[in-house]
This record gives C-alpha cells, structure tokens and sequence, in this order.
C-alpha cells in the first residue's frame, strides 16, 4: 500500500498540474485514502481499485491508466474529462494480505495467507441502505460518487481462480467485442458462467447486468443484487462497469459445450461442499476456544462464520435432489459447472486459510486443526491445478487487460452522454499502446 502512495505521488510530480493527489479519506485503521486525478475537465470518469481486499490487481492498473492518460490527450483533454483513480477502497484489507503479495504467486500460498472481511465489512456493500454506511470507507466513496457525479464508474475486481467478465447496471454495446478482443489478445480466459451472475441476464459473451438492488443481508447468489455503491451513483445517470480479471486462469470457464451429465457434476460439486463445510465446522469447533485470545480473532473469524453459514444453503440450491423447484436453476453449460465447480472449493479453501492464519498465529495447536487445515488446502489447490488447469496469469497481462476494458468503456460510455465524445481512431487504439512497465509480477 505504502509502495502505491509513493508511485502514484511520483506520477503526480510528473504532471505538471494535470495530476493531482488527494487524501479524500481514512479507512477504519487510519489510512489514507488516495484518489488521483488526472485531467482538467468537466466530464467526470471514477476508477475504484482495491474493493476486495485480496484483490489487488486494481491498484497496478490504476497506476497503468495514469501513465496512459498521461501519454494521449484525448481520454482527457480532448475528451473534456477528469479521472479520478481511488488507489485503494480497502487498504486496511489490502495489508492483511501481504503475506502472499510479495510473492511467489502460488495457489497454496495465497490460501494460507488469504484474507477479506466478512460481508458486512466489504465497503462497497450497503445492505442497510446509503444513509446508514457504517464505513468510514463506504462513506468516502459515497461522498465522491454525490460531489463528482461521474457518468462513468469502473470497480475494480479479482477473481482468484477461473476468467475476466464484465458486470453492468446498464447495456454498454459493443463492450462484449471489445472486452473478447483485449482477452484473446493478452491470453487471458473469459468467464462464460460466473457463480456471482447465475441469474442476472446477459448482454453478450462475459458480460452481464446488475439486477436491481435490494435492501437487506448480503447473499452468496441471487436474482437480485444487494444494494451497493455500484446502484447509489445511478441518481446522477452513472454507469458502472465492474471490471474482473483472474490471477489464476482456467480454460474450461470458456467452454461453450453442452456437459455430457450436468445433474452428476451438480451432485458431485454439491456433495463436495458440504464434505468440505463439515470438516471445517469441525475443525472450528475443535479449535475455536483456543483462538479467542489471538491478536485479530474477531476480523478472521467474522469471514469465516459467514461462509460456513451459506455453504449448506448453497449445496442444496445445486443439488438436483435438493434443490428448490420454486427457484430452479438456469440452464448450465460446461462453463456454467465450471465456474461452479470451481466456486464451491474457493469457499472451503478461504475458509481453511483464514483458520489457518488464526491457529498458526496462536503459536500452539492442541485441537490438532492444522494438519487438517493443511491436507484440505494441498488438495483443493492441486484440483485447481491438476483438475482445473489453474494457472497464473503475470500482473502485467491482468493489468493491462483492465486497463484496455476501462478504456472502452470510457469511449463507449462518453457517446451515450452528453459533451464531446473523446476522438477515435481505430479499434480501440488507446488499448493497444504499449504496455507500462510493471513493477512486480
């Protein structure tokens, strides 16, 4: 975190004007939280990077944008528009993740060293509405959202395991081509059935529309979305993107096949979960009397009781056997039951590494958990990697795969709202220039 201050402070040095740093806020530990702005003008574009703490791709794409921005005028100047980059929502989270963020990038050690707060201490979720925000950080970012009134807003995601989609709370067209071709161009999977979108509404190849939020508890998957700082900017005609890319891609959530036995898998990835939620209640069980006293307890073990509460409700809703007739599933294809195969391991394999942080930190183990904790996190990354064909995908690529789908969605946004549109010149040649050095892959 401290590293990305002092670029983006180095960036803004370099500006000569048309880059400025601001403290726009604290996070509920004290940090700061940085919001560069790039370009002088009336047509305001938000970027929010670090929403998931585990997700820190968008902090190296941000930096990525601004040196873009820098080097062509015309998604600023000649555009009439102001960026404004947010370097991190959650640097509080951002820090809990440092164990693995210095590398090496390995599956097994970013499980161990996992970390993101249970789902009312995520600052972009407002199940409780705008006006009871509880977060210092959920309010920082309402208030930019009211005092810009941008007419685009890109949230900037991870995801851990699987392909890059694209979700909207309203069409974009021509995002789907241009999205397809920056992935194909960088290597990077698209996600054709993501878990987070099994019942929102498509609007073309790995991308897909927020449903309408509603108030109230955070859900693992539904038909609508919870109210979010996604919905809030609507009142003023924002746009959101909500921008994903993968640091482990898997091929299969791009098959766009008809699955031999699509009732197997589901029982298979169904009773999968519910093994995995039972061995890690267990375990919790066991070790939880002996985890209290620990420096952070209550923020590691908050995540944790959430997902072991929606593990059961989950592997029903999957299960042909158990599932709801009244709430049926949509129909899956082989990208679908990839992304859920894949979702329901990412669970038990979050879940192992927050108690593993917790036990190993204790510094003693008489409930006996981390052997456990250790043979259920060795098998579920070598599924991702021996059965799934996860592999790493370098900061660069998932940066710049961000960078080129923020770009486009700048351009196709600023024709739909008033003001001039930013110049053009062939498909997406902001997109294609030359990548910006990277600091760590």
């Amino acid at each position: 975190m401290d590293d990305l201050a002092a670029r983006a402070a180095a960036i803004a040095a370099r500006g000569r004007g048309d880059v400025r740093l601001h403290r726009v806020g604290d996070s509920r530990e004290g940090a700061p939280l940085w919001l560069l702005r790039v370009g002088r003008g009336d047509r305001q574009a938000l970027v929010v990077a670090g929403p998931h703490a585990n997700e820190p791709v968008g902090g190296a794409t941000v930096l990525r944008l601004a040196e873009r921005l820098l080097a062509d005028p015309r998604a600023t100047a000649d555009a009439d528009a102001t960026w404004n980059l947010l370097l991190c929502l959650d640097p509080d989270g951002l820090r809990r993740n440092e164990g693995w963020l210095s590398g090496p990038y390995r599956l097994d050690r970013y499980f161990r060293h996992f970390y993101r707060p249970g789902f009312l201490e995520q600052p972009e979720w407002l199940p409780d509405g705008p006006a009871a925000a509880a977060l210092p950080e959920t309010r920082a970012l309402l208030r930019l959202q009211d005092e810009l009134k941008p007419f685009l807003q890109c949230s900037l995601h991870g995801v851990d395991v699987g392909g890059a989609f694209v979700e909207l709370t309203d069409d974009l067209p021509g995002l789907a081509r241009r999205t397809g071709h920056a992935a194909a161009r960088l290597g990077i999977p698209r996600e054709f059935g993501p878990y987070d979108t099994l019942y929102w509404p498509r609007l073309g190849p790995a991308v897909y529309r927020i449903p309408a939020p509603r108030r109230g508890a955070v859900t693992a998957a539904g038909e609508a979305a919870v109210e979010s700082t996604w919905h809030h900017p609507r009142r003023h005609g924002t746009l959101t993107a909500v921008v994903e890319a993968p640091m482990w891609g898997v091929p299969g959530v791009q098959d766009a096949s008809r699955p031999a036995d699509r009732d197997a898998v589901l029982r298979s990835v169904s009773q999968a979960l519910r093994h995995d939620c039972g061995l890690l209640s267990d375990i919790l069980d066991r070790a939880r009397p002996h985890l209290l006293d620990v420096p952070d307890a209550a923020r590691l073990l908050a995540p944790v009781d959430d997902h072991l509460k929606v593990c059961p409700g989950l592997a029903d809703a999957w299960d042909p056997a158990t599932a709801d007739p009244a709430r049926p599933l949509p129909p899956l294809g082989t990208a679908h039951l990839t992304a859920l195969r894949i979702a329901g391991r990412r669970i038990a394999l979050r879940t192992a590494g927050l108690l593993h942080r917790l036990v190993t930190r204790a510094g003693h183990d008489p409930s006996g958990a981390l052997p456990r904790l250790d043979a259920l996190i060795d098998a579920g990354c070598a599924e991702y990697r021996d059965g799934c064909g996860a592999r790493w995908i370098p900061v660069a690529r998932q940066a710049e795969y961000q960078t080129r789908v923020v770009l486009a969605a700048f351009e196709l946004a600023a024709r739909t709202t008033a003001g001039p549109a930013p110049a053009r010149s062939g498909e997406s040649d902001w997109g294609a220039r030359p990548a910006v050095p990277m600091h760590r892959e």
